[in-house]
């Protein structure tokens, strides 16, 4: 496994991140503690989860999964970046009350002793702003994660699905305030198939010394081979990857993916996780194993190096944006 610094920061993280998603609603809790000890054992050392994955009547499922397997010991707390996210309102479908989400003083300090109590474990090395909120000045919120900061409850803070100029804002305040380094992460939708993040997102996050952190980097499967799948093994797409499909072009884009990559002897998934690899300012992609197996062919993107002629070719299928601000303007 390789290994880089998560933004301005000197927390080294493994240029994989091993995103838990999955665990509860898709993978058992046996079978997500085999995922995270092969994951250790392959060198990834930074773990993402959500107050709110295990959805539904069971938010915070994910996090308990987690918490369980650190308490088997080993050192398996010791070994791994912890990240958690903050947000969403952990009530289940009809039992919504107010000041039980978002970034509120309140919300946040009671968030993060529930999470802390379901992770079992006394301090979150990065926790993370899940959303935006349109409502709760940086002021206040600096002024709770502040406080945190000093009980030792959390030591880092990053955000998930912020624009360019929230980014700019939030470190603004902070610097302002003084005696907090602000967002040290972005975690973001970013991938071949979807590359709006260049636009304005990795570029703030570049200058106020985010590491880019992609969420879907398969884009919901739709670049892991998902046409060649169907052909080959039966294995129809569902969900965004389906949906995508529908429509022609798109699935005359993604066939061209897959014939290039073909055309190199290469697997499509790991060389969607390979490219962002080589992207400007990016720590490391999420991944969402739901086997040990997914998570071996993860591990090997890590050390594939792609060819100039490949980047090239991958450019003219999914062409980017372009250079910002120059994409804006021309």
């Amino acid at each position: 496994m390789k290994y880089t610094q998560l933004g301005r920061t000197g927390l080294k993280v493994s240029r994989l991140v091993l995103g838990t998603m999955n665990f509860g609603p898709q993978t058992d809790e046996a079978d997500s503690h085999t995922i995270m000890d092969a994951a250790l054992d392959a060198g990834i050392n930074f773990f993402d989860t959500a107050n709110v994955y295990g959805w539904g009547e069971n938010k915070g499922r994910t996090e308990s999964i987690i918490g369980n397997w650190f308490a088997k010991g080993g050192e398996r707390r010791d070994k791994v970046v912890l990240a958690t996210k903050v947000y969403g309102n952990m009530g289940t479908d009809g039992d919504v009350w107010p000041n039980h989400d978002k970034l509120s003083a309140l919300n946040i300090r009671r968030a993060v002793d529930a999470s802390l109590k379901r992770l079992r474990t006394d301090h979150i090395d990065v926790y993370q702003f899940h959303h935006v909120d349109r409502d709760t000045p940086f002021e206040e919120i600096w002024q709770a994660i502040d406080v945190l900061v000093q009980q030792g409850k959390i030591l880092y803070v990053g955000s998930s699905n912020f624009p360019g100029y929230k980014i700019a804002q939030a470190n603004e305040i902070a610097a302002r305030r003084g005696g907090t380094i602000g967002l040290v992460s972005e975690q973001c939708l970013y991938n071949l198939a979807e590359r709006r993040a260049e636009m304005e997102v990795v570029p703030a996050a570049q200058e106020y010394g985010l590491g880019v952190i992609p969420w879907s980097p398969l884009h919901g499967g739709l670049l892991g081979g998902v046409i060649k799948k169907e052909a080959t093994q039966g294995r129809r797409a569902s969900g965004r990857a389906a949906d995508t499909l529908k429509d022609t072009k798109a699935r005359e884009q993604i066939q061209a993916y897959e014939d290039l990559l073909d055309k190199h002897g290469l697997e499509p998934g790991e060389v969607a996780l390979a490219w962002l690899l080589t992207r400007p300012g990016v720590t490391g992609p999420i991944v969402g194993p739901r086997t040990a197996e997914q998570l071996a062919s993860a591990v090997r993107a890590v050390e594939l190096e792609l060819s100039e002629e490949l980047l090239a070719g991958l450019d003219e299928v999914f062409p980017g944006p372009g250079p910002s601000p120059e994409a804006f303007a021309w």
